[in-house]
């Protein structure tokens, strides 16, 4: 994988102007390819999650992650775009699975990405890319400087108590790897004022509560057999250990 874009354009004119405005936009853009699927060498569907740098630049705040899907009509030589900008890699994949593209052709990041830093961030990851519409993005934000974090805000539909869920990710420069974490709240105010307040640890779904009990349990076992305990740190704590200040763009995973 390359880790510029590779839209598979070469033969193909835009088929009406906002192709051609889309061509011209990521082209000129400052894209690095995190994940990408084509349905083959000429195939009618290519699929890309990206990093834009451009946004940097822009609005404090704004997602990097851009979500593309180009399609190309074959029998009359032209292609369309359709993008959208996410905060986070899974919500870009998530984006792209709904509008066809295969889960197991987008999960994989490239190797010179910021890792996930255990088993928890990988699920969370997996839940939110194969959700569906489950979750409504009501608001995120994006930060470089540190601690080098990215939240989306969302409203889920499958859950009658504390729908509102918070994912929380934060990078760790000195281990190039990242924790993504889910947070439950009653309504966006709380939601908010926690964001806002951090004076507490970020509160676990319901549904995730016994999952970190039995990580805990098997951590003190380890470590009463007298072997290395299992990192516990960032399962239920909201701030991981501080981290350098050398900046990344963020997409939780480019260096």
């Amino acid at each position: 994988m390359s880790d510029r874009p590779d839209f598979r354009l070469e033969g193909f004119e835009p088929a009406d102007a906002d192709a051609d405005y889309a061509e011209q936009r990521f082209w000129s853009g400052d894209l690095t390819v995190l994940a990408e699927h084509h349905t083959s060498f000429n195939g009618t569907h290519s699929f890309v999650v990206a990093h834009d740098g451009s946004v940097t630049w822009g609005v404090p705040g704004e997602p990097q992650m851009a979500a593309i899907k180009v399609t190309r009509d074959l029998s009359l030589n032209t292609f369309t775009f359709e993008a959208e900008y996410h905060a986070t890699v899974s919500f870009a994949q998530n984006w792209l699975i709904e509008r066809g593209c295969p889960p197991e052709e987008i999960a994989q990041v490239g190797e010179d990405f910021m890792r996930p830093a255990d088993d928890l961030t990988i699920r969370v990851e997996q839940q939110i890319r194969t959700s569906g519409d489950r979750y409504k993005v009501l608001d995120s934000e994006t930060t470089d400087y540190d601690p080098c974090e990215t939240w989306t805000l969302t409203r889920d539909s499958n859950a009658a108590l504390v729908p509102i869920r918070l994912f929380l990710e934060e990078g760790d420069f000195d281990t190039h790897t990242y924790t993504l974490r889910e947070g439950a709240f009653a309504d966006e105010g709380a939601a908010r004022r926690w964001l806002d307040e951090r004076d507490s640890p970020l509160p676990l779904p319901p549904e995730h509560r016994d999952e970190v009990a039995a990580l805990r349990t098997r951590a003190a076992l380890t470590r009463s057999a007298g072997t290395a305990a299992l990192p516990e740190a960032g399962l239920d704590a909201h701030r991981m250990p501080p981290v350098g200040t050398t900046q990344r763009p963020n997409p939780g995973r480019s260096m």
